[in-house]
C-alpha cells in the first residue's frame, strides 16, 4: 500500500513510555533511516534471543533491518524504542498483514530491559494502531521454550488462544482492547508511576546543585531544610565554594563520591540543562528543578524546557518542575524537606500537590498553623514530566496517605486523570481546587451545544463529578473538607442532626444544610423522649436540638451520644456559642469524648477556634462552613457507594462504516479535513449507531418539496439547508405544520426568495413528517482538544441558549451517568409527568444520550453535534433536527504513553 506524507505525520510523533522501574524510553514509528540502528540492535541481541525471535542464531540481520525499517504504516507497521543521548534502539515491535483482518506480530527487547514491561507496551501500541487500520486479529509464532514471550502475551489481558505445532505455538488474540486488557494496562501504569515517585520520596542520597552558604536565598534555604529535616542519608552540596553550611561541597555533581539518587537543582535557568546533563552522566534517577525561567517565561523558556525534558527522557531520569518550590516527606524512617519553605508541616495522613509554588508556601504555613498533618507534598510547577496523575497513583499505594489534596491550574492528560481518580477515589478521597472557572477568550462555537459549554467551567465539573473528586471553590473550603475527612468517618448519607445552645444558629445551620443538599429530619418520638428525659423543659428536641443557653458540657455529651445512637442521622453538627457560665474548652472536651459513634461530628465554636487537646473533632467558625464541608463529604460518600459500572457500548454499532463515512467526508470537504455534513451524510452517520431521524425526504426545488410532502402524507415541516446556514429558525428557513403538497411548495418557494435575498441561497430542502407531541430536549457533543468528547443533554428547542438548563458528562459514559444527566436537569419534572402531563420515555432519551456518546468516543473527528430538538414522547424519542461538524484529528495516544511535551505549563 502506498505511503503518503499524511500517513507519516499521523504515526511518527514520538511518545515517552514509563517502564516498571519508573524510568522512561522513547517510542516512535520506524523510519527508513533506522535501518543501520536496527541492524546493530538485532545483531547485538543474545544468541538465545535471536533464536527465539527468528528461529535461527544467524548474526547477519541486514535483511530483517531492511524489512522493519521500510514499512507502509498500514499493512506493515514497525515501532522502535530508544534510550540514551545517541538514541540507541532498545526494543522493536512489528506487524505484517497475512490476510484480510489478520496480521502476524513480533517483538524484540534488549536483553538488559527484558522483564521491564517494554514488550507489553510495544504490543499494546501495535494493537491500537492495527485496530484503527481494520486489523482485528494478531497471530504470533512462538517457540515452546520461549516462556518469557508467552508470559508477555498472557499478561497483556488480551484473550489469547494457543495452538501447538512442531516445536512452536501459534498465539492468536484480538487487537481491540478488552476491559481486562485496559485494567492490566492501568495496573502497569500504576506500578510504573509508584516506582517513579519512590525515586523522589524515598531516595538514599541527595545532591543540591546550587546550594548556597547564605541563608535567605533559595539555594541556602533548600539545603538548610534538607539538613534540618533529619534525612538519614548523605546530602551533598554542589557549589563552587569548598564548604556550604559546614558541609564539604563539590564543584560538579559527577565528582560526588558514591551514587546520587535525587538531585535538587536551584541554579540559574541558563545553567539548568547542563546541570541536568551532568546528573544524567552521574546516573541520577530523579531531578527536582526549582529554577524558574522556562515555559512560563516565553518562547526562549519553552525551548529551554523542551531541551531539559529531552535530556531526562534520553537518560531515563524523571523530573518534577521546573519552576516549582520542591518536595517534602514526613515519613518517620526517611523525613525529607527539599523545599525553601520556612518550616515544615506536622506529619499526618494527607498528600498535597500544588501546581503553584507560591500557593505551596502558603499551604505549608497554613498546615503548620492549624495542625493539619501531611504525609508528603509536591510542588509540580510546569509539570514537564511528573504530574498530579503520578502522585495520585503513588498515594493510592502509600499506607501513610489517606487523603489527596490537589491545587490545579491546568490538566495535562484529563482522560488519564479521570481513569486514575475513579480508581483511587474508591478507597481514598480526592479533594481539588481548580483555578480558572471562567473561560474568557474561549473559542466561539457555532452550535447550540458549543455555545452552552464554550464559556464555562462545566467540563471540569463533569470530569470531577464522574471521577468522584470533591471540588472545593476556595482554599478555605478545601481545608475545611480536608480537616473533616482526615479526622472523622465519611457520612453514610445526607441526614444531619444539629445540636446547639442557641436556637437562631440552629435555624441558620438547618438552612445552610438544605441549601447544600443535606436533610435535617425530624427525630422520632422515641429519640425525643430520651432527650426530654435529661434536657430542660424549655429545650426543643425536634431537630435542630436547641438545648438552650444553660446547656452544660454533660448535656452536650449525653445529647450527642443519644442522637448518634438513634440511627436517624448520618452526621452531627454541634454548635456552641459561649454563654457567661460555661467554658468553651470544657464543651470541646465533652464533644470530643462523645464523638465515637461511628458517624462524623463537626464542631462550630462561634467566636474562636476552640479545640480540646487530643480531640479529633474538626472545629469551624460558622455553621455554614460546617454544612458545606459535610455536604461535600456526603456527595463523595454517595459516589463511592455507587456501582463501579463499565462504560456503555452500543451493541449494534457499525463502527467501521461510521469511520469510513467520516474519512470520505473529510477528504471531500472544503477545505479538506473539516466542515458541516449535509443532511444525507448526517442521517447515514447517525444510523450507524442506531440513531434515527424522523422520516424525511430531500428535495432540490419547491416542486420536489411538494412531491415529498405528498409521499409523506399528513402535516410536514420544510427546512432549507445551505453551507453556512446554521440557525435555521432565526433565518426564516423553517416552516412547520404544513398540510399538503401546495403548502409545502409555497413555503419552500418563500424560503428560497428570502434566503437568496439575504445572500444565502438554499442548496435544497428537507421535508419531514411532523413529530408527535412531547418535551423538547437537546442532546449534543463538543469535542474538547484535551478532555475529549463532552456530551450535553438539556432543555431544547429555540430557547435552548436562553434557558441554559444542561447537564454535561465526558465520554465514555455509563448507564448511570446518562441517568444522572437527565434527572439532574431543572426541567426533569416536565419529563416526569409534571402537573398531570403524560410521563415521557426517559429510558429512550437515556438510550439516545448513550448512543451519541458512544459515537463520539469511537469517532473523535466529530467536532460538534446538535440533535435539537429531540421530542421525547410517552413512547420513544423523535430526533427532529441534527447537525454535525467534522474536524480531522490526530489519533489519541495509546494506553500508557506520554506525548512529548511542547512546553505548556
Amino acid at each position: 500500500m502506498e505511503t503518503t506524507e499524511r500517513d507519516r505525520s499521523r504515526v511518527l510523533e514520538d511518545v515517552d513510555v514509563v517502564l516498571r522501574d519508573g524510568s522512561t524510553v522513547r517510542m516512535r514509528a520506524a523510519r527508513p533511516d533506522d535501518r543501520e540502528a536496527l541492524e546493530r540492535f538485532l545483531s547485538g541481541l543474545s544468541e538465545q534471543s535471536r533464536i527465539f525471535r527468528f528461529f535461527t542464531a544467524v548474526k547477519d540481520m541486514s535483511w530483517a533491518a531492511r524489512r522493519f525499517a521500510e514499512v507502509d504504516y498500514h499493512d506493515r507497521h514497525s515501532l522502535v524504542a530508544q534510550r540514551g543521548d545517541d538514541g540507541v534502539i532498545v526494543g522493536h515491535g512489528y506487524y505484517a498483514l497475512e490476510r484480510p483482518g489478520t496480521a502476524e506480530v513480533a517483538l524484540e527487547i534488549a536483553d538488559q530491559l527484558q522483564g521491564m514491561g517494554l514488550g507489553t507496551i510495544l504490543l499494546g501500541h501495535l494493537a491500537a494502531h492495527a485496530a484503527a487500520e481494520g486489523i482485528t486479529t494478531f497471530t504470533a509464532e512462538v517457540m515452546t521454550e520461549n516462556h518469557r514471550m508467552l508470559t508477555v502475551f498472557r499478561e497483556t489481558g488480551f484473550p489469547i488462544s494457543v495452538r501447538s505445532s512442531y516445536g512452536s505455538m501459534q498465539v492468536l488474540f484480538p487487537t481491540e482492547l478488552s476491559d481486562q486488557a485496559r485494567e492490566r494496562f492501568e495496573r502497569r501504569e500504576q506500578i510504573s508511576a509508584v516506582a517513579a515517585m519512590r525515586r523522589f520520596f524515598e531516595p538514599r542520597s541527595i545532591a543540591v546543585l546550587g546550594a548556597s552558604r547564605r541563608r535567605g536565598t533559595i539555594g541556602g534555604e533548600v539545603f538548610h531544610n534538607l539538613l534540618e529535616s533529619g534525612f538519614p542519608g548523605p546530602v551533598h552540596p554542589v557549589s563552587p565554594h569548598p564548604v556550604v553550611q559546614s558541609v564539604l561541597a563539590y564543584p560538579d555533581v559527577r565528582q560526588v563520591p558514591g551514587p546520587v539518587d535525587l538531585a535538587v537543582i536551584v541554579v540559574p535557568a541558563r545553567d539548568v540543562v547542563e546541570a541536568a546533563r551532568a546528573c544524567a552522566e552521574k546516573g541520577v534517577g530523579a531531578l527536582v528543578v526549582i529554577s524558574s525561567g522556562f515555559a512560563e517565561a516565553g518562547e526562549e523558556g519553552r525551548s529551554r524546557q523542551a531541551e531539559l525534558v529531552e535530556v531526562c527522557r534520553r537518560s531515563g531520569m524523571r523530573l518534577i518542575g521546573p519552576n516549582c518550590m520542591g518536595i517534602l516527606s514526613t515519613a518517620a524512617e526517611r523525613p525529607m524537606n527539599a523545599t525553601f519553605a520556612p518550616g515544615a508541616p506536622p506529619a499526618g495522613r494527607i498528600g498535597f500537590m500544588s501546581q503553584s509554588g507560591a500557593l505551596g508556601l502558603a499551604v505549608i504555613a497554613h498546615a503548620r498553623r492549624v495542625g493539619l498533618g501531611l504525609s508528603s507534598f509536591a510542588s509540580v510547577g510546569n509539570k514537564a514530566d511528573i504530574s498530579g496523575n503520578d502522585l495520585l497513583e503513588y498515594w493510592e499505594s502509600d499506607p501513610r496517605t489517606d487523603l489527596a489534596l490537589l491545587y490545579l491550574e491546568s490538566f495535562g492528560n484529563p482522560r488519564r486523570f479521570s481513569r486514575v481518580a475513579r480508581r483511587v477515589g474508591r478507597s481514598k478521597p480526592i479533594l481539588a481546587v481548580k483555578s480558572g472557572r471562567t473561560a474568557a477568550g474561549a473559542r466561539a462555537t457555532s452550535s447550540h451545544t458549543g455555545a452552552l459549554l464554550g464559556a464555562s467551567d462545566t467540563t471540569v465539573d463533569a470530569l470531577f463529578a464522574q471521577s468522584g473528586v470533591i471540588r472545593a471553590d476556595t482554599l478555605g473550603e478545601l481545608f475545611d473538607v480536608a480537616s473533616l475527612l482526615s479526622s472523622q468517618p465519611a457520612p453514610a448519607g445526607r441526614r444531619v442532626g444539629i445540636v446547639t445552645n442557641a436556637g437562631g444558629l440552629g435555624i441558620m445551620c438547618a438552612d445552610a444544610c438544605g441549601a447544600d443538599g443535606l436533610d435535617v429530619p425530624e427525630l422520632s418520638a422515641e429519640t425525643r423522649a430520651r432527650l426530654d428525659a435529661f434536657l430542660p423543659a424549655e429545650a426543643s428536641t425536634a431537630n435542630p436540638i436547641d438545648m438552650i443557653a444553660s446547656a452544660s458540657p454533660a448535656d452536650y455529651e449525653r445529647t450527642i451520644r443519644a442522637v448518634a445512637a438513634s440511627g436517624e442521622v448520618d452526621g452531627l453538627i454541634v454548635i456552641f456559642i459561649p454563654p457567661l457560665a460555661t467554658a468553651p474548652e470544657e464543651v470541646a472536651a465533652a464533644v470530643g469524648r462523645a464523638a465515637d459513634g461511628g458517624l462524623p461530628v463537626l464542631g462550630v465554636f462561634v467566636g474562636g477556634g476552640v479545640q480540646a487537646a487530643g480531640s479529633s473533632v474538626p472545629v469551624f467558625a460558622y455553621p455554614e462552613d460546617a454544612a458545606r464541608a459535610l455536604a461535600r463529604a456526603a456527595r463523595w460518600s454517595e459516589w463511592r457507594s455507587s456501582p463501579d459500572e463499565p462504560a456503555w457500548r452500543a451493541p449494534d454499532a457499525r463502527q467501521d462504516e461510521a469511520r469510513a463515512l467520516v474519512a470520505t467526508a473529510l477528504g471531500s470537504g472544503d477545505p479538506p479535513g473539516e466542515g458541516w455534513l449535509g443532511p444525507a451524510e448526517v442521517e447515514a452517520l447517525l444510523a450507524c449507531y442506531g440513531i434515527r431521524l424522523v422520516e424525511s425526504r430531500l428535495a432540490a426545488t419547491p416542486a420536489e418539496a411538494a412531491a415529498a410532502a405528498g409521499d409523506l402524507g399528513g402535516p410536514v415541516a420544510v427546512k432549507a439547508y445551505a453551507a453556512g446556514l446554521l440557525h435555521k429558525s432565526e433565518a426564516g428557513a423553517v416552516a412547520l405544520g404544513l398540510d399538503g403538497p401546495e403548502a409545502a411548495r409555497g413555503a419552500a418557494a418563500a424560503m428560497a426568495g428570502r434566503l437568496s435575498a439575504a445572500g444565502t441561497p438554499p442548496e435544497g430542502f428537507l421535508v419531514q413528517a411532523m413529530a408527535g407531541s412531547g418535551v423538547e430536549m437537546i442532546v449534543g457533543v463538543v469535542q474538547d482538544p484535551r478532555f475529549g468528547p463532552v456530551v450535553a443533554c438539556g432543555a431544547g428547542g429555540t430557547a435552548v441558549e436562553l434557558l441554559k438548563d444542561v447537564s454535561v458528562r465526558l465520554t465514555p459514559l455509563t448507564r448511570s451517568e446518562a441517568d444522572e444527566m437527565i434527572r439532574g436537569l431543572a426541567t426533569f419534572p416536565l419529563l416526569d409527568g409534571y402537573r398531570g402531563r403524560p410521563k415521557a420515555d426517559v429510558a429512550a432519551l437515556r438510550d439516545l444520550v448513550l448512543r451519541l456518546g458512544a459515537l463520539a468516543e469511537d469517532v473523535p473527528e466529530l467536532a460538534e453535534v446538535d440533535l435539537n430538538p429531540v421530542i421525547v414522547g410517552s413512547d420513544g424519542v423523535a430526533v427532529v433536527d441534527a447537525r454535525i461538524r467534522l474536524e480531522a484529528r490526530d489519533p489519541r495516544p495509546p494506553e500508557g504513553s506520554r506525548p512529548r511535551p511542547r512546553g505548556e505549563t
